[in-house]
């Protein structure tokens, strides 16, 4: 179990890497971390992500008040509380302006086509929530038909939150979310972009329920079977691990996609 100061000093080196990867610039973003029901470690505001030092993490209670530190955190950090209100699951949440991934927002260009395992199996689909005035319950609120089936979120115009387990996965979604959008934008430069099908979709949730990894089955939107009779998919929560069985059924046995998987999965920590 880490204590006080590591977790501190971990929030620091993660908002470092953050503002490092150009994911938020001059005072941009926010990072907290869960340490009991009622106590988070929260990034302060008006600080870089990249010059903190321990002592400017600041602890708050579920409501927002300041139990220590001598600085005040951000006025976003409600994003945060609505998070771990609604996710007990969750133990780190991460705020930034990843640019890539926020100029889809900006140019109402949605990031749900699936175009690389490893982010089908880390991430799903990225939904793209409404629009909402920084500091305010619009954010929190926008998050809400989300919350439960995803770990990334799209805020328009206003960059991404992401969550996880605890810190370090937070930031590898983060990180994650911003190469897939410079993937999708490449071949959008290039011509095009050709999604995996839907049958090597379904190889991939297997193994997803294999590893015990939660979140729904992200594909099948574009199947003919869609809301037709034929079509089995089911709206998955995140403790269901029904895949969809949609068309033609195949072996989740794939070489390659299982040697995808192990990487994700070392990635990830797991």
């Amino acid at each position: 179990m880490q204590s006080p100061y590591e977790i501190k000093k971990e929030i620091c080196e993660m908002g470092r890497r953050v503002y490092e990867n150009g994911f938020v610039a001059a005072n941009d973003g926010n990072i907290s971390v869960k340490v009991s029901d009622n106590e988070y470690y929260c990034t302060p505001t008006g600080v870089s992500k990249g010059f903190m030092t321990p002592d400017m993490i600041i602890k708050i209670d579920a409501n927002g008040n300041k139990l220590e530190g001598k600085l005040n955190p951000s006025s976003e950090i409600k994003m945060h509380l609505r998070v771990y209100r609604e996710r007990p699951d969750v133990r780190a949440v991460v705020h930034a302006h990843p640019p890539v991934a926020t100029a889809f927002t900006v140019a109402g260009i949605p990031l749900n086509q699936y175009i690389l395992p490893e982010a089908v199996l880390s991430l799903g689909d990225v939904p793209t929530c409404e629009y909402g005035t920084p500091s305010t319950m619009e954010i929190p609120d926008s998050l809400m038909p989300y919350i439960q089936t995803h770990d990334a979120f799209m805020l328009k115009n206003h960059g991404a939150l992401t969550v996880g387990c605890d810190l370090k996965k937070a930031i590898f979604v983060m990180e994650e979310v911003e190469f897939n959008a410079k993937i999708c934008m490449y071949a959008r430069q290039l011509g095009g972009v050709e999604e995996i099908p839907c049958a090597e979709l379904e190889k991939l949730m297997e193994l997803r329920k294999k590893f015990n990894m939660p979140g729904r089955h992200p594909g099948c939107k574009k199947c003919a079977n869609l809301g037709t009779e034929n079509c089995r998919c089911k709206d998955n929560l995140r403790k269901e691990s029904t895949a969809c069985t949609c068309g033609e059924s195949k072996s989740a046995d794939s070489d390659l996609v299982a040697e995808i998987t192990r990487r994700v999965m070392a990635a990830l920590g797991k």
